[in-house]
Formats: C-alpha cells, structure tokens, sequence
C-alpha cells in the first residue's frame, strides 16, 4: 500500500495551495457573495486549532498520556476540511444523489489519511480519530451552511483548470515543514528543546535520564 503518496493528501504543502485555487473556483462558481471567504475562514479555523494544539505540547507538554495524545493530525484535520469541500464543487451540476456520492468520497480521502497516519506510525489514534472528527466538522458546518447556494457545474477544461495545481504538487511530492517550524517556534518560546511522545508517555525515564547526566556533570 502506497502509505506514502495517501499521506500526501493531507499534507499542507498540498492542502494550501489547493485550498487558494478552491477559493478562487467557489467565488466564481457559487452565488454566495461572502462563499469563498467563509471557506478560507473555515480552513484557517481549523489550520489554527491545530496548530495551537501541537504548540501546546511542544511548548509546555500540554497531552494526554492516556490517550497518547500531543495534537490533532494535521494531514487528517486538514484533509478532512479541503476534500469534502473540494468534490462539494465539482458535483455542483449533479443530481442530489451523485452530489452526496461526490461528498462521501471527499469523507473518504481524509479517513485513508488517517490511516496511512497510523500506519507510517506519525500519529496515535486518539490524534488521527480527533483530526477527522475536526476536519469533518468544519467542512460539515461550511456545507450545511452552503447547502442553499446555487453552484455552476465545471466544464472539462474548467475541471482540468482546479486540478492542475494539486496534480502538479503531487507529482513533485514536496512535504511542507510545518512540524519543524512550531518546533522552533516553541523552542524560542520556552527556552528548552520541544517535548517528545516519549517523554509524556514515560516521563519517568527522562527523569532518570536527567538525573544521571546531572551525575555524570558534576562527577566531571
């Protein structure tokens, strides 16, 4: 199973671009005059969310050992805000029944994410199953707000035109540095290296660890 190229969907050096050019189709295919700008504040409420969340841990270690819980997964939280949104569009012209088709399978995208999440070992869970729950909130809230608006259908070039972006960043593959950003950002923030799984799930051990460096330092 390519878990590789699934995970990609989520990526945000896919999702963001992808999302702009979205934008751009939704206020020129949709009737609602605010449509396009509530869906940017939709994605960027839940691009915030999550970002805060990992921040938390990174910063100060704000988790949940239970649960094995340092964040929402992004690839999942945001996959799960762009895909349904994304066929939401392009079923635009269909009857009710393939729109909703079109909608489930956007729902579809995101849960194999999250799959391929859990199985290159990036994320537990509990951070996979609060990302969808995320992600397909807001989307969900974006669409029952939407559900009135009139959308235009796509012609074949029109079609061609929304996917070029997302086709051509899939093929260079290009992972975005977002992890490695709040990182920094929360090491510039506390003063110390960013907390890790392993030190909330076995924070015994790190103590150890520090004790017996401290040892090792005062022995020298």
């Amino acid at each position: 199973m390519p878990w590789n190229n699934l995970t990609y969907f989520g990526d945000s050096m896919l999702v963001l671009p992808t999302a702009v050019v979205l934008a751009l189709f939704i206020a020129w295919k949709v009737s609602g005059r605010y449509t396009a700008l509530a869906w940017l504040f939709t994605l960027g409420c839940a691009g915030f969310i999550v970002s805060l969340s990992k921040l938390l841990f990174l910063t100060w270690g704000i988790g949940s050992a239970a649960l094995d819980f340092t964040g929402f997964s992004g690839h999942t939280t945001m996959s799960a805000t762009l895909w349904p949104v994304m066929m939401w569009l392009i079923g635009g012209a269909f009857s009710l029944g393939k729109r909703r088709v079109m909608i489930a399978i956007g729902f579809l995208i995101p849960l194999m994410v999250g799959i391929s999440r859990l199985a290159l070992h990036a994320h537990s869970p509990s951070e996979v199953i609060a990302g969808m729950l995320l992600g397909s909130g807001c989307s969900s809230l974006f669409l029952h707000f939407n559900r009135h608006q009139q959308v235009k259908g796509l012609t074949i070039p029109q079609l061609a035109l929304l996917l070029l972006l997302p086709l051509a960043l899939m093929n260079h593959g290009q992972k975005a540095t977002t992890q490695q950003l709040l990182e920094h950002l929360a090491t510039k923030i506390s003063g110390h290296q960013p907390w890790s799984r392993e030190k909330l799930l076995h924070p015994d051990d790190q103590r150890q660890q520090w004790q017996n460096h401290a040892e090792v330092n005062h022995t020298i």
